[in-house]
């Protein structure tokens, strides 16, 4: 076979691999729990993603070593010089946290599986749009196709459905709560549809909303159009149900963004929409002011009323967690160790630290110069997008990375599955299908 032929071979290969997983990884939570119910072997299932990614990156480093020229480009990539920088910090801490017996083996595996797996995906995703375009081509499929099914089950949950019905696919104590509720009250209960909770869901339809949202303003067929509309409606529904304050905010952030990058280049119309943000603003403000008192209001906004019997609310909660974390970061700027911090603590022995902030996360494990490596290697995506936001794709990801950062603020976000698999594959997509010339390789 020679070697077109064999490079050819490869590429069909790890094309097929990562449209499995950009298909299946909205649906993860659901298939998993379901599969572990039904065979057993929960971790094993849960792993099915990064088995695949482990066989595609094997591949993508035989399509490097078989083109010369990709070589070169991947060598004078700057994003991809950050990622491994920071892919070594953070081997080089878990080993060292391990042998210092300060985590656990399971914990740190956890750690370096969550911390490296979507920038793993996104170097899969860039050497093999280098080659190829068929992800690119089909990117709206792959993105919004799987989304649908996400927000229809997301309505059925919330009109149809009994609030327990996810126990049927083996939900429950062991695994995922079949359902959550705002303040413990269960006239609020919080959709998740098949992702693995309430706040994952919203992070995740913010990045359905902004591609919905450019697709509405990019479409041409009427009823295109008004498809998309409709969709659109049912996913803010969903997203308003999932009561996630910060994807709230993180949506309205990435669709703000989305206006700007229209109105930049038509000075005509930047006074109309500085009225028209000045009256939502002012709207806003008049809500807030008029149903402070309301139940429902403070229960959607607050999570929690004059009524609450809560030991704790979630606000003071959050606060307490980020001042944790913060101080850990003081105490050790170096780092605790990779797998000391985040979702990963939870196997140390009941030395958990959730700082419900994944920078503060990133912080806790790989000290202020991991957490300046990661922030780096995010600046850096986002101002690689942002030199091609003419192109649909890289304008969706570049205003959904800020809205997604904000919530990242409150939330470990990148340690989802669902949206670190899919954000990161897209945007590897794009930076590689759309560099432009006349710039510097990023």
């Amino acid at each position: 076979m020679t070697t077109s032929k064999l490079q050819e071979h490869l590429l069909q290969i790890i094309t097929g691999l990562c449209i499995a997983i950009l298909l299946l990884v909205p649906f993860h939570a659901l298939l998993t729990i379901w599969a572990a119910d039904n065979f057993g072997h929960y971790t094993t299932w849960r792993l099915w993603k990064e088995f695949l990614l482990v066989i595609a990156a094997l591949l993508g480093g035989g399509v490097l070593l078989l083109d010369v020229e990709l070589r070169r480009s991947f060598a004078r990539s700057w994003l991809l010089r950050l990622i491994g920088c920071y892919a070594l910090l953070v081997l080089i801490a878990g080993v060292v946290a391990y042998t210092r017996h300060a985590v656990t083996r399971t914990a740190v595996l956890d750690g370096i599986i969550l911390d490296l797996r979507f920038l793993l995906f996104f170097t899969v995703t860039w050497v093999l749009t280098k080659k190829t375009s068929v992800l690119y081509m089909n990117w709206r499929k792959l993105l919004l196709g799987p989304a649908v099914v996400v927000v229809l089950i997301g309505v059925l949950q919330r009109f149809v459905l009994p609030i327990d019905f996810l126990r049927h696919f083996g939900y429950g104590p062991n695994t995922i709560d079949p359902y959550e509720t705002v303040d413990q009250k269960r006239a609020y209960v919080r959709l998740q549809s098949t992702l693995r909770g309430a706040n994952p869901l919203g992070a995740y339809l913010v990045v359905v909303l902004t591609a919905m949202a450019t697709l509405v303003t990019r479409v041409k067929i009427r009823w295109h159009k008004a498809l998309w509309i409709v969709v659109g409606l049912l996913s803010l529904l969903v997203l308003f149900f999932t009561y996630s304050r910060s994807a709230l905010l993180g949506a309205v952030i990435s669709v703000a963004i989305l206006i700007v990058l229209g109105l930049r280049n038509r000075p005509q119309l930047w006074r109309l929409g500085a009225v028209v943000i000045i009256l939502i603003l002012l709207a806003v403000a008049g809500s807030f002011a008029m149903l402070k008192d309301n139940d429902r209001f403070q229960n959607t906004f607050f999570h929690t009323d004059e009524h609450s019997h809560s030991t704790e609310s979630s606000n003071s909660g959050h606060v307490q967690a980020l001042r944790n974390g913060l101080e850990d970061i003081t105490r050790n700027p170096l780092g605790s160790g990779t797998g000391t911090a985040g979702p990963a603590s939870a196997h140390n022995d009941g030395q958990v630290r959730i700082a419900e902030d994944y920078f503060v996360q990133i912080g806790q494990e790989t000290g202020v110069i991991g957490a300046g490596l990661f922030i780096a290697i995010c600046v850096t995506t986002g101002l690689a997008l942002a030199r091609r936001e003419r192109d649909s794709l890289a304008r969706v990801l570049l205003a959904s990375l800020i809205g997604i950062s904000v919530i990242g603020l409150f939330s470990h976000v990148w340690t989802d599955d669902t949206l670190a698999y899919l954000w990161w594959g897209f945007a590897g997509v794009a930076l590689a299908r759309l560099r432009e010339r006349s710039a510097p390789d990023t």
